[in-house]
This record gives C-alpha cells, structure tokens and sequence, in this order.
C-alpha cells in the first residue's frame, strides 16, 4: 500500500506542477515564475498538513524527491508550452482546471489518510479538514502568488468537491473498510465533482458585478 501511495503523490505532484506552470502561463511569468509557482503548487499543500500534524521539517524538506519531481516537471513543461507555441486561452484554462483536478483528487485523500496515520483517526472533522487543507493549499498559494483570487473562492465547486472527497475517504477509514477502497472512493468522488464542474459549469450562488 506504501508504494501505491507513492505512486498516488507522484500523479498528484506531476498534475499540480503542470497547474502551476499553466497558472504562470495565464501570467505570461518566465521560467522562474513557471518553476516556483509549479513547484508551489506541488508541494505547497503537503507542507500546511505536515504543519498542523506537527511533523517538521514537513516532509518536503526531508524527502526532496516531491520537490525535485516538481522542480524537473515545471521545466519540462514549461519547455513544452514554449515550443508549442501555443497561446492561452480556454484551451489553457480547461487543461488547467484538468491537472488541478486530478491533483486535487489525489492530495485530498493523501492528507486525510496521513492524519489517521499519524493517530487521529477518531476525529473524523480533523482527518476530513487536513485532507482539504492538503488538497487546496497548493492551489491558494498558487493563486496568491499570481495574485488571483483563489479558485476555491470563485470557480466550479472546487472546495466543496475537496470537502466531499476528503469526507467520504475519512468515513470509509472510520468504518473499518478496506484502506485501499477508502482511498479509490476519495479521489474518485473528487475528480469526479470536479470534472462535471467544470464540464456542465457549475458554481455555487456569487455576488455578480452589477
């Protein structure tokens, strides 16, 4: 189960790198915006759930392997979108929500499963808010750097799709059932969420400008 973990991070790492990268694009930012908001974006909700589980140094700074996916991950990308010359658009916004959502998928379950690894699976409010924070933390410094008003704050459910995903993953593990359904059931009922969000365009009610 650790490697398909593993594996997990890997997918989600490489997804919100390429966000990143994307968001940088939307910005026009050069290669060393490209890579720090990638890089942030990555890694950046994995250092606010190692925070609140009081593991520090989080484990970005003891295991660089999630950084330096990110890191190498951002420039090839970035090189991509360079010589593909393509110019941004919706094409870019969609792919961005995409990757965003299949990072978002997989983080969320991450963080809640590392709060009932680290012994705090009775509280079901704990496991459920460190798995969201883990899947939106990235995004909001992302956002915040590009000085964009957070997603999670305006655009396609995206911090109820984390608070479903990350619930039904913490109620699954409280129930006893198997780890490995828990985890299928979170980051599906997340993506999913987010994928008909951004296909059939749903938001939640918004003050509109007038």
């Amino acid at each position: 189960m650790n490697s398909i973990i593993f594996i997990m991070e890997m997918i989600g790492t490489v997804a919100f790198a390429i966000s990143g990268v994307l968001a940088a694009k939307e910005k026009k930012m050069d290669l060393f915006g490209a890579v720090t908001l990638g890089c942030t974006t990555a890694v950046g909700g994995g250092m606010v759930r190692d925070l609140i589980l009081g593991q520090t140094p989080p484990i970005m700074f003891l295991q660089p392997i999630y950084t330096e996916v990110a890191f190498v991950t951002s420039i090839l990308y970035f090189v991509f979108e360079k010589r593909t010359h393509r110019q941004s658009g919706e094409h870019v916004t969609n792919l961005l929500y995409i990757a965003d959502s299949v990072g978002l998928g997989v983080f969320v379950v991450v963080g809640s499963l590392a709060a009932f690894r680290a012994g705090y699976g009775s509280s079901l409010f704990l496991c459920t808010f460190v798995g969201v924070l883990t899947g939106i933390g990235g995004g909001l410094l992302r956002d915040m750097l590009s000085a964009e008003l957070p997603i999670i704050m305006r655009k396609r459910v995206y911090g109820l799709a984390a608070i479903f995903g990350a619930l039904s993953f913490s109620l699954l593990m409280e129930w006893h059932y198997e780890e490995d359904v828990a985890i299928f059931s979170g980051v599906s009922i997340t993506a999913l969420i987010r994928f008909l969000a951004i296909y059939y365009h749903w938001n939640l009610p918004s003050f509109k400008e007038e």
